[in-house]
């Protein structure tokens, strides 16, 4: 069977992998793992993000006093999590083939080293036939610490990877143009690389029964996985062989796909392209600035087109680029804030974002 692909990142929710009543369905989990046996024998490198910790977890513990959110997230993944990844094991040892656990945190991905050492360990896991499977690690996350849910993460993961494609697995078949529950309701099957075309009038505000995301965050990691030259999937992993009939390469199998876009960015960007959560600071431009960076030439960000710079930040450091209160973008900055702020408005200084280092909405 021909596939399509080389390297995919698939990220599993907690309701694909959870019964109604929050226990683990082991059936589904049985069905998902034969496929990405089949994937990975086919030739196919697989990454999975895989949720279901939390969920797990519950299901085993029955606890005699009231939980706040942080402390039963904390509890229950720290036992769901053994549970999940041993039972991964033992599906996976079934098809000879080992796995092995990358629990990260939103904070492992906020310097470039910290970064690279993650991508370093899941290289050498794949070069050795080792499936990675990762997870936030709900036990040390805080609120402000959390990434938005499992969403997010897998974008990372895709990008970081250099994955072709990432499937994001839900327990619907995509994108609808209305409610998914109204039999009118379609599919929107195809997005494109276009920033005008609008979801959010389609796009339900709810979120999952057992995970924090909806279909808002999976739609705006999407178009920005997307828009770094990686298809993105968004489809129904209750179905049964889904995995396989997405990866075909004449697939017609209902799904929302957001097509890649045909210039695809470095590492380096796609990195800096996540890293907006991390931001020391805030570059406020002006309107020449923002017509330059917005136009079709390469163009670094120079002082004389910034009117305020707010937050203290140090040399390489993160920053956002806002225009008119609006962030467009963000950016590894070339000086510290005090040096920043000296230079505004001085024509002829060096950048204070290079275009390489560079990386807009």
């Amino acid at each position: 069977m021909d596939f399509r692909f080389k390297r995919i990142t698939i990220k599993i929710g907690s309701n694909v992998l959870a019964r109604p009543d929050g226990t683990l369905d082991v059936t589904r989990m049985s069905s998902l793992v034969d496929q990405v046996s089949f994937l990975r024998k086919s030739g196919i490198e697989v990454i999975m993000v895989s949720s279901g910790a939390v969920a797990s977890g519950r299901s085993e513990l029955k606890t005699t006093k009231k939980l706040d959110s942080i402390a039963g997230r904390q509890l229950f993944s720290s036992v769901g999590q053994v549970k999940l990844i041993n039972r991964y094991y033992e599906l996976f040892r079934d098809h000879n083939i080992y796995v092995g656990q990358i629990l990260t945190t939103k904070e492992n991905f906020s310097t470039r080293r910290h970064y690279l050492n993650q991508k370093n360990c899941m290289s050498v896991m794949i070069e050795n036939g080792v499936i990675p499977i990762v997870n936030e690690n709900d036990t040390i996350s805080v609120t402000e610490l959390m990434f938005t849910d499992n969403d997010e993460l897998s974008g990372l993961i895709a990008s970081m990877m250099n994955s072709e494609v990432l499937i994001i697995l839900s327990n619907i078949d995509g994108i609808y143009n209305g409610n998914p529950s109204d039999p009118e309701s379609e599919v929107i099957r195809d997005i494109y690389n276009d920033k005008k075309q609008d979801l959010s009038g389609f796009i339900q505000p709810q979120k999952s029964n057992f995970g924090r995301g909806g279909m808002l965050t999976k739609s705006t990691i999407a178009k920005k996985v997307a828009n770094e030259g990686i298809e993105v999937i968004i489809a129904n992993g209750k179905k049964d062989n889904i995995l396989i009939d997405l990866l075909k390469k004449e697939s017609d199998t209902i799904c929302t796909r957001f097509h890649a876009s045909d210039k695809p960015i470095s590492d380096v960007k796609k990195w800096i392209a996540h890293s907006d959560l991390f931001a020391k600071g805030e570059l406020h431009i002006n309107e020449r600035a923002f017509k330059a960076l917005s136009g079709p030439l390469a163009t670094s960000l120079l002082p004389v087109g910034v009117e305020k710079i707010e937050g203290e930040f140090e040399k390489d450091d993160i920053v956002k680029i806002l225009y008119k209160g609006e962030s467009i973008g963000v950016g590894k900055v070339s000086t510290d804030s005090a040096k920043a702020t000296e230079s505004i408005g001085i024509q002829g200084s060096k950048p204070l974002i290079h275009y390489d280092y560079l990386y807009l909405d």
